[in-house]
């Protein structure tokens, strides 16, 4: 290890779907004296992975196939619950609020980090912040932060008087058609104000009315 290098020699998992930056990734991490046990492409093969080698720390992206949303997210905050003092450290391009404020809460928000890609400014810089996780610490980027804390904020403060109306009806389970006859209004009119409602909601469209009213009424009770 260089003699500038923080922290002990580890042992590391390391989860990206991208070919060439898994490899550099891996190199940068060898050439600072740790040993990439297991280089994978994908969030079931990230847990084969740390099943079989019981690695002294994780390294995953968030984004990997086969949906390429959130997979590698939801590996760690699997793996934190298997295993809460296995060091885990997000490193990604997106925040993927859902699942990140799950990852940090776990093991006691001890030996975790979520760093944002394009803000690593040095080497230096990320390896630091693998010793800090792997040796107990907390590293989070400060976007992170800044995201989540606007998203424990009042989620409805957002929402006109007529939309909080339509999203207590859209949470009672009713379709488009009774929500509009209940309001004496017009069904596409009912469609722009849940448009309206799940793009404020930073919630996914969905075409189906069950889930619809699953995603409100999980993003009401976070």
């Amino acid at each position: 290890m260089p003699a500038d290098a923080p922290g002990r020699p580890l042992r590391i998992v390391l989860a990206e779907d991208s070919v060439l930056l898994r490899e550099g990734i891996a190199g940068l991490l060898t050439r600072f004296g740790h040993e990439v046990v297991a280089a994978v492409g994908d969030a079931d093969a990230l847990l084969a992975a740390v099943a079989g080698h019981g690695p002294d720390a994780v390294v995953t992206d968030v984004r990997m196939p086969p949906g390429l949303q959130d997979e590698g997210l939801r590996a760690a905050v699997r793996l934190r619950a298997e295993r809460p003092g296995l060091p885990v450290l997000v490193l990604s391009q997106y925040v993927q609020r859902a699942y990140a404020a799950e990852l940090l809460d776990s093991g006691d928000g001890t030996g975790v980090g979520y760093l944002l890609k394009d803000r690593v400014g040095h080497v230096e810089e990320f390896v630091a912040a693998l010793a800090e996780v792997a040796a107990g610490g907390t590293v989070v980027d400060p976007e992170v932060v800044r995201q989540l804390l606007r998203r424990r904020r009042d989620p409805l403060a957002r929402l006109t008087p007529r939309e909080r109306e339509v999203l207590a009806l859209v949470a009672e389970g009713k379709s488009n058609g009774a929500i509009a006859r209940t309001l004496v209004v017009s069904e596409a009119a009912v469609g722009k104000h849940i448009g309206s409602i799940l793009t404020k909601l930073d919630l996914p469209p969905a075409d189906d009315t069950h889930r619809r009213v699953l995603a409100v009424l999980a993003f009401l009770r976070a």
